[in-house]
């Protein structure tokens, strides 16, 4: 039986509203009701993102949070009173702690700067001097840091598990190669990041 382009325009519509209706029904599949689930050695914290700001990034990180890229990592940089920064695979081998800093996914990202502002909680992109060199690192601030907004692609915020970011801003660190206080003394690991439906997070 032949359907005429009217009957199949028709059908492709109903399937159409079918799927915003059940997405409607069950917000875990509206990504902009998922938030991120940082688990870590320290404790856990969730990222609420801001699906208006930063399309690309979050999607980005997103799926790399989903293939398990995060496991394992470490917070490899962290300046008391400024950021935690992790997301380096590299860090996941205490072996080649010499290149700590220095790895991604393989490719790299166009920033997406916005106005979101670099506050305490913020959870932002790290990259080399050029914008667009983003990949899989990423930082949190300790506090404001006004300097780097539009210079660096703000993307969420902690929406819970402040307590454990102070914990984690508090390991005593000690000189890097480049003479910054920001080595820490212990290894604070990224156990896994979960991407879930924000409902789900109490």
């Amino acid at each position: 039986m032949k359907l005429s382009i009217f009957a199949v325009a028709l059908l492709l519509g109903s399937a159409a509203f079918a799927a915003d209706e059940k997405k409607a029904e069950n917000p875990t599949m509206n990504a902009s009701n998922e938030v991120a689930v940082i688990k870590t050695s320290e404790g856990d914290m969730v990222v609420q993102f801001w699906n208006d700001a930063a399309t690309n990034t979050i999607e980005n990180f997103k799926k790399l949070a989903r293939s398990g890229f995060y496991d394992g990592t470490i917070f490899h940089r962290i300046v008391k009173g400024f950021m935690i920064q992790g997301g380096d695979p590299n860090s996941k081998d205490a072996g080649k702690e010499s290149s700590y800093g220095e790895g991604g996914p393989g490719y790299k990202i166009k920033a997406e700067f916005n106005d979101h502002s670099h506050e305490r909680g913020v959870i932002s992109m790290a990259r080399s001097s050029d914008p667009d060199s983003a990949g899989s690192q990423f930082f949190i601030c300790l506090a404001a840091v006004p300097r780097l907004d539009h210079q660096y692609t703000t993307f969420g915020k902690l929406i819970k598990g402040d307590d454990v970011l102070e914990k984690i801003g508090d390991t005593p660190a000690t000189r890097n190669s480049t003479g910054e206080m920001s080595k820490p003394t212990k290894r604070v690991v990224m156990e896994g990041v979960k991407i879930v439906s924000a409902s789900s997070v109490k």
